[in-house]
C-alpha cells in the first residue's frame, strides 16, 4: 500500500478506501463530484479583498491584515498550505506589528471551498496562535464545514500528489 503523507493521521481502513478510490481511477470522479469548480481569485488584490472580507464579516476586532498574497515557494520550503506571520519592527519610538497571511500558490487553481478553509484557517490564527480546542472551535464558527472540508482538501493533496492536477 501507498504512504499517503497527507492522510498520515487517518485510520488504515481510510487509507485502503482512498487507495481503492485511486486504482480504480474513481478519485477524481468523486472531488468533482462535490467540488465542481475552480474560484475566480487569480491575484493578490483579489486574495487581499476576499480575505479582509471574511476577517471583517468573522473577526472585526482582531489586527488589520498587512498583506495577503500567493506565495510559489510555501508548500517546498515549509511543508505548508498557508502561512500566518506577525512581524514587529521598531521605528523610532514605536512598534509596528504587521500581520501578513501567505497562501499556496496551488490553491489559484482549486475549489473555492478549499480557498475559503485555508483563508479561514489562517484568519484564526490572528487569534489563537496554537493549533488547540479554541483554535478548531474558530474555524468552525468561521465555516460550519470546516472539518470536512479540510479531510477533502487532504484528498484532493493526495490526488494532485499520485494522479496530477483536478482542474
Amino acid at each position: 500500500m501507498t504512504t499517503f503523507k497527507y492522510l498520515a493521521g487517518y485510520s488504515a481502513t481510510v487509507q485502503d478506501q482512498v487507495q481503492r478510490l485511486i486504482d480504480n481511477g474513481k478519485l477524481a470522479e468523486v472531488l468533482l463530484k462535490k467540488y465542481p469548480v475552480c474560484h475566480d481569485i487569480r491575484t493578490d488584490k483579489a486574495l487581499y479583498a476576499y480575505t479582509v472580507d471574511i476577517k471583517n464579516q468573522f473577526l472585526r476586532q482582531s489586527n488589520p491584515l498587512s498583506k495577503v498574497v500567493y506565495d510559489d515557494k510555501i508548500d517546498v520550503i515549509h511543508h505548508a498550505l498557508g502561512l500566518h506571520s506577525f512581524v514587529s519592527r521598531v521605528q523610532g519610538n514605536n512598534l509596528k506589528a504587521k500581520n501578513e497571511i501567505r497562501i499556496g500558490s496551488l490553491f489559484k487553481k482549486a475549489s473555492p471551498k478549499f480557498l475559503k478553509m485555508i483563508v479561514v484557517h489562517e484568519l484564526a490564527h490572528l487569534r489563537e496562535k496554537q493549533h488547540n480546542k479554541a483554535f478548531y472551535k474558530l474555524c468552525e464558527y468561521m465555516e460550519p464545514e470546516y472539518h470536512q472540508l479540510e479531510f477533502d482538501l487532504r484528498l484532493y493533496l493526495t490526488h494532485l500528489e499520485c494522479v496530477g492536477k483536478l482542474y
